[in-house]
């Protein structure tokens, strides 16, 4: 099933210490005051999630319909495109959550592994 923005607000807002604010008119979600992805870019089909130069590239390959890295320097050091209509909410998920911990306070990556390890038990 496709993915909308309005899924991709939802599970970026639902991680720890998330909060959405505005950067050159696009809506950006962010933790601990850094951006770690943004919905509408380039347009609205579209929104992007900040990942390492390795993330972006096993994502890529693993999803070539969805995934692809934004123009320029931006996309070399890692900013990657999510075409929404084209992924589905479980590796939507898995991008917006690398892109988190990729940015999040290590205490607050490592209190949110925790956490999910509790709940597995």
């Amino acid at each position: 099933m496709p993915s909308t923005p309005s899924d991709f607000r939802r599970l970026a807002l639902s991680l720890p210490e998330t909060e959405q604010r505005q950067h050159m008119n696009h809506p950006d979600f962010r933790v601990g005051g850094k951006i770690f992805a943004t919905l509408a870019y380039p347009n609205k089909q579209f929104a992007m999630v900040k990942l390492t130069p390795i993330q972006q590239e096993d994502f890529v390959q693993s999803h070539p319909a969805v995934f692809n890295p934004c123009n320029g320097a931006w996309g070399r050091k890692g900013c990657t495109n999510v075409l929404l209509a084209k992924a589905s909410k479980r590796v939507l998920k898995e991008a917006i959550l690398a892109a988190w911990r990729n940015h999040a306070p290590s205490e607050l990556v490592m209190e949110s592994l925790a956490t999910r390890r509790a709940k597995k038990e």
